[in-house]
């Protein structure tokens, strides 16, 4: 199932499928997150970043962006 990353929910296991803002998409390979990582939604924040965990690193992203990343369900 595709969606965006701002409409995952809290302990959802999920692959990054699309970054399409090339701006976006360094900063996340900078924390070794690419398209194609699995990852999981850490922390939903109200009105706030939804924080994703990969390893042992939280990240946390804001609304705006989540909404530009394409996701994918895992099992």
């Amino acid at each position: 199932m595709r969606l965006s990353l701002d409409r995952v929910k809290k302990g959802q296991h999920i692959v990054i499928r699309s970054i399409p803002n090339e701006m976006v998409r360094a900063q996340a390979i900078r924390f070794g997150i690419s398209e194609g990582a699995e990852v999981v939604c850490q922390e939903i924040i109200p009105a706030g970043p939804v924080v994703i965990r990969k390893n042992k690193q939280e990240i946390a992203i804001g609304r705006n962006l989540a909404r530009q990343i394409g996701v994918e369900l895992v099992g």
